[in-house]
């Protein structure tokens, strides 16, 4: 990644191979300007968290790699899957990974923003809710406005990944450009 550009952490809390929520965040990234450098960061391959791996220095080696990779970025865009009224439990792993331990939280103070996906009606609204408040208590800054719920997302992609949809590409464009505001807000 250059030095010059903002960079991006963009987390997909759906790990399959055609996720809605990975081809949704390759959208949103594609909108920011060529001053951002996004990074999709894997988070399915994150054993589950033990603290005991801390405790007894025996850190997984994806562990390492994925904290230095949250401490090397300047912002994070998280798009999540509903699971329950919730988020993934992968998402949650993640989360917790660079956080811990106690003390450590590699997170903290950093510009994120957050969009929900789902094949149903209501766009994951329920993860989304539950995840600003995950990101309270990590000191995410989390962007309020524009809200995304993308629902039906079934129907907005063609066979190749890609957005097609007019109305949704507008919006997350417009999302995109929000963002990227908000990251030069809190970085500044």
């Amino acid at each position: 990644m250059e030095k010059n550009k903002v960079k991006i952490g963009v987390i997909a809390g759906s790990v399959r191979k055609e996720s809605f929520c990975k081809k949704t965040a390759r959208a949103v990234a594609s909108f920011l300007s060529e001053h951002f450098e996004c990074r999709p960061l894997e988070i399915g391959n994150l054993a589950m968290y033990n603290q005991d791996y801390d405790d007894e220095q025996r850190v997984p080696p994806e562990w390492r790699a994925f904290r230095n990779d949250i401490k090397s970025l300047d912002g994070f865009l998280f798009v999540t899957p509903e699971y329950n009224r919730s988020f993934s439990p992968v998402l949650k792993n993640a989360l917790d990974i660079a956080s811990r331990p106690w003390g450590q939280n590699l997170w903290s103070g950093k510009p994120a923003a957050l969009a929900g996906v789902s094949t149903g009606k209501f766009g994951a609204s329920g993860a989304c809710a539950h995840l600003r408040q995950t990101m309270g208590f990590l000191n995410l800054f989390p962007m309020q406005q524009p809200e995304v719920y993308i629902g039906e997302a079934a129907s907005l992609f063609d066979g190749g990944g890609n957005l097609t949809n007019q109305g949704t590409r507008q919006f997350l464009a417009d999302f995109a450009s929000a963002f990227a505001a908000w990251v030069e807000r809190i970085n500044r």
